[in-house]
């Protein structure tokens, strides 16, 4: 008997799993221990994961690149009630953002329809290019920057003078950046958090308006869900940052030349997304805490009903004491 499809929205209890993890890192933030951050967002995300109904897998998992605490790839979560799904996990996207007391870092989570989540095996990098709706279909990753500027200028009615460009600040992407403002766009830099990056063009008045460059693939798949969502859309090819990866990758079946679509990261038509902000960012306030415990705001999207709810939650502190592990 097949398993029945996620037809109630997830979104609405992921939220409480974003939350948690949102304040248990919140309390790190600005203490300059990325991995403190993380691991405590990891402990909080893993126990209310278990009260979930489903039977989730995560596809893609978070720590493997930099080492640190693991919600691994393969593992089990949920209460191991149907339904069967796929789940990606990022429950700081932002480590050095949160570490630092930096603006932008977000904890999410998608999930989609077992069997329907690109796998990134061994590739943890990705050429990006990421829009909003109105931007949906003026894009093409092969072209070149002037040639997507240009069309989306056209497409958004706005001056290539005007257009918002984020990319992550790194040496990998100087020569982006000279592309870029040789055709006159303004460049949005961020440190980290491609994640939050990509959701921005899709955001109003964010005053981002398209992602371009190198991320991290795992990133891109949540991203994909997000954007489904949304209504924007997001193509990407894989990039090996060394030979070895590349020899490794390829003799599994990756190839560094096609591109993957929206619908290629995420195949499923019902596709969930939640992100709650661990500090503050361009459309969601961070972690806020109180006298009588915290609040968190939270964004919620269902890609099959188009919903995209803004959420603000207040937790008291005797609540808060069930999913963290942080030392006050």
């Amino acid at each position: 008997m097949e398993s029945p499809r996620p037809d109630r929205n997830i979104a609405l209890e992921l939220i409480r799993v974003t939350e948690a993890a949102a304040i248990a890192a919140a309390r790190w933030a600005g203490r300059g221990d990325k991995n403190a951050a993380d691991g405590a967002a990891v402990d909080a995300m893993r126990i209310v994961l278990s009260g979930v109904q489903m039977q989730g897998v995560v596809v893609i998992g978070e720590g493997e690149k930099d080492e640190a605490p693991m919600l691994y790839n393969g593992e089990l979560i949920g209460d191991g009630n149907p339904p069967a799904v796929d789940v990606a996990v990022d429950p700081v996207d932002g480590t050095t953002l949160t570490a630092m007391g930096r603006n932008g870092a977000l904890s999410v989570i998608a999930l989609s329809e077992k069997g329907t989540m690109f796998n990134p095996g061994p590739c943890f990098y990705m050429n990006k290019i990421a829009v909003g709706p109105r931007g949906r279909g003026a894009i093409d990753i092969n072209a070149s920057v002037r040639d997507n500027l240009t069309e989306l200028s056209k497409r958004l009615k706005k001056p290539i003078q005007e257009l918002g460009v984020v990319v992550l600040d790194r040496p990998r992407h100087d020569e982006l950046i000279g592309e870029i403002r040789e055709c006159g766009a303004r460049v949005l830099s961020i440190s980290d958090g491609d994640v939050a990056g990509a959701i921005a063009t899709g955001w109003p008045n964010s005053g981002a308006d398209i992602l371009l460059g190198i991320g991290g693939t795992p990133e891109g798949v949540i991203a994909a869900a997000a954007l489904k969502g949304l209504g924007g859309e997001i193509q990407g090819v894989l990039h090996a940052n060394d030979e070895d990866t590349r020899i490794k990758a390829e003799a599994l079946g990756y190839s560094f030349s096609k591109v993957l679509t929206t619908d290629d990261l995420v195949a499923s038509d019902n596709c969930f997304f939640s992100a709650t902000a661990i500090t503050d960012g361009d459309f969601l306030r961070g972690v806020r805490f109180t006298e009588f415990g915290a609040t968190t705001q939270s964004l919620v999207v269902r890609s099959r009903s188009g919903t995209v709810r803004t959420i603000e939650t207040f937790h008291r502190h005797n609540k808060l004491a069930e999913f963290s592990t942080a030392i006050f």
